[in-house]
């Protein structure tokens, strides 16, 4: 079963190895384990549904408990203190179009508020209820199935609440793939990867959402957009684009057509190490302007490459490997790549030799598949290590950036360094480490994570949160990064949209959503 005040399947845990435990204590500090709301608990403050009696709408106290919130830390504090201040009023869960539109037609007539729901992933705050009108959050689960595939387009058309191993399941038994794989893969749906712009991990060779989205249909409080799978058009501005990261303020998804590809004939994954930063910078840099078939680059810091290896275990093995590394410049400072090959056996051998020269020219040393092979097996089960930390007392989130290669060290640099000195007026420590997970020929993205102490109190826990995000969102928008590569805007993200939009871009905005939703039955505080 589905945590509910947690990431996962609570029969999934993940532990935390001797080497990491001891690392953590030195780092920050011991931690106290919280004592957590119960289910009981939590269950006990769901207020009274303010909503009429419909056959669509469930108003259980349990199915209201489990749409309250997402994934964001701001979220897992509510939900494990017990300090959850508003649900839903009712859940809704359409197996049609048609009843989506029915729905809506509830919404305009009583005044509620709608909130589209795809998997509760949403680590920036999309799903919460807010402000003072009853809200009916529509959970998407029924819509899943794979309605029509073109083989001869290669289009694959879906209920946009299907969630990632439904979609590859479905798509796998007539021989073909979307590729597209973010973290939350488990629970995360199409619809939701579309409205937040996702990203998965192998996207460099399959494509960002945006190049994968080809249409679909949005059900608006104005009417329904159609939006064909047109393979390119000069028809005017671009529709789709506008549904792209709209993140439920248009309308509510129903289906989506995708460019889907036949399964892979070979997948490999190789680790390389560099003898430190700059050396390692150099090379993801010109791997990416290489134009390789690639799918995947992901390039760890020192410290997180220090970090990585201590979450591995095998204190012996990893032990051997760091001394030969050593022996051949790669010390300390080392740093960490992961190269992802997939495609035709012929073009993965290929690219496999051509990346690897251009690694060695910048003193990489290949260590061959073992890391990778690791990383594939595990590549969903990082987010069970929230639930193990913070039950050990420590709280851990992440933040994401993009910026182009001119820049990227130098903002790295301060998102971390902010964050690492964002608590000491508390008398506390901030672990921070960050690999580039996404790469283009122009630039990367910057993921960041950082692990604090959870205070006594789930209040003070919270304000740490705030000063750290706060810190690194500053120190984004102050160098010049977008505030969301990958997460979307939300309404942890909203306060800094102005300064990347600027004035007429939020202008332009605001006047899309008015004309899709002229009465803001899709306001439910996202993006702006």
């Amino acid at each position: 079963m589905r945590r509910w005040n947690g990431w996962g399947d609570d029969t999934v845990v993940v532990p935390l190895s001797e080497p990491a435990l001891e690392l953590l204590g030195r780092l920050l500090g011991p931690g106290t384990p919280p004592r957590d709301a119960t289910l009981s608990e939590a269950l006990a403050a769901v207020p009274s549904s303010r909503l009429p009696t419909h056959p669509l709408i469930s108003v259980d106290p349990l199915d209201r408990l489990h749409h309250a919130r997402g994934q964001s830390l701001p979220d897992w504090i509510a939900l494990r203190s017990g300090r959850i201040d508003a649900f839903p009023d009712g859940v809704a869960y359409p197996a049609s179009g048609e009843e989506v539109r029915a729905l809506i037609d509830v919404a305009r007539a009583t005044g509620v508020r709608l909130i589209p729901y795809g998997g509760g992933t949403s680590v920036v705050g999309h799903v919460n209820p807010r402000g003072d009108a009853p809200v009916l959050t529509v959970d998407m689960r029924r819509l899943s199935l794979l309605q029509h595939l073109d083989e001869k387009s290669r289009l694959a058309t879906f209920g946009a609440g299907v969630v990632g191993p439904a979609l590859e399941a479905q798509l796998r038994a007539r021989g073909y793939t979307l590729g597209h794989f973010p973290q939350s893969f488990e629970y995360s749906t199409l619809g939701g990867w579309v409205a937040t712009r996702s990203s998965g991990q192998q996207s460099l060779g399959y494509g960002r959402i945006e190049q994968l989205f080809a249409g679909g249909r949005l059900e608006t409080p104005a009417g329904t957009l159609e939006l064909p799978p047109f393979p390119a058009s000069a028809a005017g501005p671009d529709l789709r684009q506008l549904v792209l990261g709209s993140e439920g303020r248009l309308g509510i998804l129903t289906e989506a057509t995708v460019r889907v590809t036949p399964l892979p004939e070979r997948e490999a994954f190789h680790a390389v190490f560099f003898p430190d930063w700059e050396c390692a910078l150099a090379a993801a840099r010109s791997l990416a302007q290489a134009g390789l078939p690639l799918s995947m680059l992901r390039l760890s810091t020192p410290v997180e490459t220090a970090t990585t290896l201590a979450l591995a275990g095998h204190a012996r093995a990893i032990g051997a490997l760091e001394r030969l590394l050593a022996l051949r410049g790669a010390g300390d400072g080392k740093c960490l790549l992961l190269l992802g090959f997939t495609g035709r056996s012929r073009l993965v051998r290929q690219a496999r030799r051509e990346a690897l020269a251009i690694a060695r020219s910048y003193a990489g040393i290949h260590t061959g598949q073992l890391f990778g092979k690791q990383w594939r097996k595990s590549r969903f089960r990082a987010p069970y290590l929230r639930n193990t930390l913070w039950e050990l007392g420590y709280a851990v989130d992440t933040l994401e950036t993009a910026t182009t290669w001119s820049r990227v060290s130098a903002l790295l640099e301060h998102i971390e360094t902010a964050l690492r000195s964002a608590l000491l007026a508390e008398g506390e420590q901030v672990h921070v480490f960050t690999h580039l997970s996404h790469v283009y020929p122009t630039g990367s993205s910057i993921y960041t994570t950082f692990v604090f102490r959870i205070a006594g109190d789930a209040c003070e826990t919270l304000r740490r949160w705030q000063i750290l995000k706060e810190t690194a969102s500053r120190a984004i928008i102050e160098d010049g990064g977008t505030i969301s590569h990958q997460h979307g805007v939300g309404a942890d993200h909203r306060p800094y949209l102005a300064v990347e939009k600027g004035a007429l871009g939020m202008a332009a905005l605001h006047a899309v959503c008015s004309s899709f939703d002229p009465d803001g039955l899709m306001d439910s505080g996202n993006l702006l």
